[in-house]
């Protein structure tokens, strides 16, 4: 049978992650890095099968096989394993080398023949520039390492030395024989900066890795899922880097519905989602996500003030705007880069702050410099609570509801935790009367929050201001906008984030898994417990093999949909596990 035929596409929910905080990496079941951008997380992709690209490394057996796999606990370290037709068991440990390095990616394989003998294929094309760069100048040393470029990056590739290049296709070809339990190992390394030093040995690379994914995890104990709730933060882990930002996902392009193009870069850092993943750990502890959480989103609040922007790459500068490229994409989706969050207000993102600095007061986080930042936030709901913003969501220009009442719950939480008296009572009054005048243009007919002062429909978004202490949970507002959301968004123990038009809930879009966990979350805080565990238990369900969460789920295909891994999920993921224990 011939090997690393060109890779087709799989469905989300089979890929799985490795990240080491600066880049990140989606696997397939073939064992084909389907995507890595590099040196950065906003670079050019340098692998990029998934979106039809010419980049690819796999390493998979030579003969028919099916696959499976799992995450080493408390790491991003993936082992895909694969039984052959000879009944052979093949498995290739998989990580980036963490933490990483901002200027080189060190991709680890090691290949082990774990029952009988594994006959491996190995094929490395790399191709920058989204698939455009070619990899030239490959020379392989005496001591069997190759060397090459592609584009502006260096490519070096370890362990392979009897690999072939074949310069019409710009790929290096291996095929591997391992003897009952022996291991191989593969180092690839690909950096923006000349190679000063010789490869790193494997195993010190490995032992490195191991001990930075042991170090980096907390003890998260006290969940109702601690297995899930660990692999949650070290999925945040993995997408946060160095400098403290998280980027949103690690993709571009993975269309949130198979047929209507909704297509989006998710690879920068939005502080709503910085801000939830913050208040997600600081709700199992005071781990150090919840430090880099609010470091990032506190030099973005003292630099830009009023004019915060929705997102920043994960360097702290501007998204670019939204561009197309130029390769056929994931089946159902287009090619973008880019994002047009860059032009938008939203309103909301300055209540997400100030309740990441509360949570943080009250774990003891906040410094001189922290609590600054508290009051250039405050000045900016304070200048401006009425204008109107895009939302949660991301659409028209409106007065959003939830967006209101999260600045109020902000200004009630700060209130609370982290200022004098004086301030207090001026923050309190402030938030009194943003409540108040939302009250009096956004409460329903029926007694529960509707979404503008013009748009009586109810959103999933109205659940988070009780949820983080804008008003009491025992409200009549909060106990009716809850009862409305399951009622009118829920479907199957899963939730819509709100109804587009007439039609069925999910012909418009998929369920919105972070709704799901608020909903959870919402139904516990009112004392539904049982009702919690099952939406929990629910939206928990809706991930493959490798436990990663997409932005949206298709109900009625049982699919994932849109970018992955989407960092909020599991961030509401965490923080559900967390509160539904108390």
């Amino acid at each position: 049978m011939e090997a690393c035929v060109e890779p087709a596409p799989h469905v989300l929910r089979e890929y799985a992650l490795i990240a080491d905080g600066e880049r990140g990496a989606l696997i397939d079941p073939h064992g084909d890095i389907a995507w890595l951008c590099a040196p950065r997380w906003d670079s050019p992709a340098v692998l990029s099968t998934l979106l039809g690209g010419r980049g690819r490394y796999s390493v998979a057996p030579l003969q028919r096989f099916v696959w499976g796999g799992y995450y080493e606990d408390g790491s991003l370290i993936w082992r895909s394993r694969w039984i052959t037709d000879d009944d052979a068991v093949v498995e290739c440990r998989e990580a980036l080398a963490f933490p990483g390095d901002p200027h080189r990616a060190v991709i680890l394989r090691q290949l082990s023949a774990v029952r009988g003998e594994a006959h491996v294929a190995a094929l490395l094309a790399p191709a920058a520039d989204f698939g455009h760069a070619s990899f030239s100048g490959v020379r392989r040393s005496g001591d069997g390492v190759w060397t090459g470029r592609s584009g502006a990056l260096r490519v070096r590739w370890s362990g392979a030395p009897r690999a072939v290049f074949d310069g019409e296709s710009g790929a290096l070809r291996a095929q591997l024989r391992l003897s009952p339990g022996e291991r191989h190992d593969l180092v690839l390394e690909l950096s923006d900066r000349e190679f000063d030093r010789p490869p790193p040995h494997p195993g010190s690379a490995w032992g490195a890795t191991e001990t930075g994914w042991r170090e980096t995890l907390p003890d998260l104990g006290r969940t109702v899922a601690d297995r899930d709730a660990r692999h949650a933060y070290a999925v945040m882990r993995g997408l946060t880097t160095g400098a403290g930002g998280m980027v949103a996902a690690a993709t571009t392009s993975l269309p949130e519905r198979a047929d209507q193009g909704r297509d989006y870069d998710y690879r920068y850092v939005w502080v709503r989602d910085q801000c939830f993943a913050g208040q997600a750990v600081a709700a199992a502890g005071p781990h150090p996500l919840l430090d880099t959480a609010v470091d990032f989103v506190a030099q973005r609040v003292l630099t830009d003030g009023p004019d915060l922007m929705p997102a920043y790459t994960a360097a702290g500068t501007a998204v670019p705007p939204q561009r197309e490229l130029d390769l056929p994409g994931y089946p159902g989706g287009s090619n973008v880069i880019g994002n047009h969050v860059r032009d938008q207000f939203q309103l909301d993102v300055f209540g997400e702050a100030l309740l990441l600095f509360a949570a943080a007061a009250r774990h003891d986080r906040l410094d001189a410099e922290r609590f600054r930042a508290i009051g250039v936030a405050v000045a900016a709901v304070e200048k401006r609570w009425q204008d109107a913003g895009a939302g949660l969501w991301e659409l028209d220009a409106q007065r959003w509801t939830h967006s209101r009442l999260v600045c109020a719950a902000g200004l009630r939480q700060v209130a609370a935790a982290a200022v004098p008296a004086s301030e207090a009572a001026a923050w309190n009054t402030l938030a009194d009367r943003i409540v108040a005048s939302t009250a009096a243009d956004s409460l329903h007919p029926s007694g529960r929050w509707q979404r503008t002062p013009q748009d009586p429909r109810v959103d999933a978004a109205l659940l988070i201001p009780a949820l983080r202490g804008a008003l009491p949970a025992d409200d009549p507002c909060s106990v009716a906008t809850l009862s409305a959301i399951r009622d009118e968004l829920g479907r199957d123990g899963y939730v819509y984030r709100f109804r587009h038009d007439r039609r069925p809930l999910d012909q418009a879009e998929g369920a919105f898994l972070l709704c799901g966990f608020l909903t959870a979350m919402a139904a516990h805080q009112q004392g539904d417990v049982p009702g919690a565990m099952r939406l929990f238990e629910r939206n928990r369900a809706a991930c493959g093999p490798p436990g990663l969460y997409s932005e949206e789920y298709d109900v009625v295909q049982r699919q994932m949909r849109g970018n992955l891994p989407q960092a909020f999920v599991h961030a509401a993921l965490l923080e559900a596990a967390a509160r539904l224990a108390d």
